[in-house]
């Protein structure tokens, strides 16, 4: 009996618990509950219904599907932008009906509701504090004056008209990973087709990880590409794929970021046709008076023609990233005099080979960005000993630098400890990664733990004198434990060759 008293208590106490986690509905949130009970007499009360009350409202008929009241509040709807992307799971076609049903209606009448300011359909997944701010939950106090402001149309954005102003903006993020369009975006796009005097088709974010160019193209000829500001291309493209896509790019005046991964040379291509399709590719970056951050991956024509993309810069990059591809030694010699650089804040080289250059390029190259950068990487360079300490008076002058990866990089103990010398009077340092030096390894490749202990306590010796909080990695080559490149972050499940300081 005594354990079974025990066991009811607790029991009561367990559902005593769990229902002061669940915080009870609002005076609001019960308000719009009662009012859809009737369909009918909601809709007929939005013509007087307080302007709060809209998005508790239209969230409860969202959750319930209560699709004529949808309909309605959507005609009604007393902000200029509708978040609706913040209540809906991703490509749920039912819900992008509803809403467009309630467009449909919207634009078919004649004499405007009185209170018609809706310009935007947002459907990104964004904004999810508009929908707390109106519940009564807890939102930051700035969002209080975004809960009326729209986002800026293609128009506003390029600074003047685009034609006849559309009543309406569809504003979405793409993600193209397909050669046919799912049918939510299918039914999107045929949608604004059929309306495009009154509809504009809008997007922020455009990531194409389709190798096949033409279904971007379907897409790219209905988008106001003024609007666009990060564009990624992660696919396997031939550079004749690039060209056809570069009309598009030029248009994009907006674009902010831009990422290019995995563009290969097509087989037999001459290279008479190769220098055409580079030109005509890279002279699209005059049109880019915005672009902040570049990113290329594994791209294949940079190598002696970094000069034709820096020199169609228009402006200086905040961050420049250029991994896995080949570089020449003319071509660091060119990055390190570009004006676009002046103002870089996080330089990438990672897997860009320079083990037979000259140290003097990259040493300029981190005198030009001394000022600014804050974060650097070099991994897998094949950075030798000898061109580590010639650039390691201009490392020491990165005054701002925050981040330094210099993994799978071959370095011995005596070149560790002069790098070490020069970071540690970094003072915003606080992250550094290094790959255990090779004298900690047997003949055979085998890593001696003893000599490992040892050296980590030297070093730990010499970061002691460090005031402000500085974690410093290195890890054995190979990892002992698979993807452990990708933990640095992590606190746990640390493998045996890898130490923080």
């Amino acid at each position: 009996m005594e354990r079974f008293g025990l066991w009811s208590s607790l029991l009561q106490s367990s559902r005593s618990i769990r229902m002061e986690d669940q915080a009870p509905p609002t005076l609001v949130q019960l308000a719009a509950r009662s009012l859809l009970r009737n369909q009918a007499l909601a809709i007929s009360a939005l013509e007087d219904l307080p302007v709060e009350l809209f998005p508790p409202l239209f969230k409860e008929a969202f959750a319930k599907r209560c699709t004529e009241a949808l309909k309605a509040l959507i005609q009604a709807w007393p902000f200029p932008c509708l978040p609706l992307g913040a209540l809906m799971e991703a490509s749920d076609l039912g819900a992008l009906q509803i809403a467009l049903d309630g467009l449909d209606r919207l634009l078919a009448l004649t004499d405007r509701p009185r209170r018609w300011k809706l310009q935007v359909l947002d459907l990104r997944n964004l904004h999810h504090n508009f929908w707390k701010l109106w519940a009564g939950g807890s939102a930051d106090d700035s969002l209080a004056q975004a809960k009326t402001r729209k986002p800026k149309s293609s128009a506003e954005e390029n600074g003047g008209d685009v034609g006849v102003k559309p009543l309406l903006e569809v504003l979405m993020d793409l993600n193209l990973s397909q050669r046919t369009l799912d049918p939510f975006l299918s039914y999107l796009l045929l949608w604004v087709e059929q309306r495009k005097a009154l509809v504009l088709l809008s997007c922020k974010k455009f990531k194409i990880i389709t190798p096949y160019v033409h279904s971007a193209e379907k897409i790219l000829e209905k988008l106001q590409l003024g609007c666009v500001e990060e564009v990624e291309v992660n696919c396997n493209w031939t550079l004749s794929s690039l060209v056809t896509f570069a009309p598009y790019l030029s248009r994009m005046g907006n674009l902010r970021s831009l990422l290019l991964s995995h563009v290969h040379r097509a087989a037999f291509i001459t290279p008479e046709e190769q220098e055409r399709l580079v030109l005509q590719f890279t002279s699209q970056f005059a049109h880019l008076a915005c672009l902040q951050e570049l990113s290329m991956d594994s791209v294949c024509f940079l190598e002696g023609r970094l000069h034709q993309v820096l020199r169609c810069l228009r402006t200086p990059l905040q961050s420049l990233s250029i991994t896995d591809s080949r570089l020449s030694e003319s071509d660091l010699a060119c990055l390190s005099q570009s004006p676009s650089i002046r103002q870089l804040s996080d330089l990438n080289l990672s897997g860009v080979r320079m083990t037979r250059f000259s140290p003097e390029p990259l040493r300029v190259l981190l005198e030009s960005v001394a000022a600014t950068v804050k974060t650097l990487d070099l991994e897998d360079c094949g950075i030798q000993d000898a061109q580590l300490t010639a650039i390691l008076p201009a490392l020491s002058c990165c005054s701002s630098l925050t981040t330094f990866n210099y993994l799978r990089n071959p370095v011995s103990v005596t070149a560790l400890e002069a790098l070490l010398v020069h970071t540690v009077h970094l003072s915003h340092l606080s992250l550094e990664m290094y790959s255990t030096p090779l004298e900690v390894y047997g003949p055979q490749g085998a890593l001696h733990q003893w000599r490992l202990n040892q050296l980590r306590d030297k070093l730990m010796a010499m970061a002691e004198p460090l005031r402000q909080s500085r974690t410093i990695w290195f890890s054995t080559i190979p990892c002992p434990l698979p993807g452990n490149q990708a933990q640095f972050e992590a606190q746990a499940h640390l493998c045996p060759g890898c130490y923080r300081f």
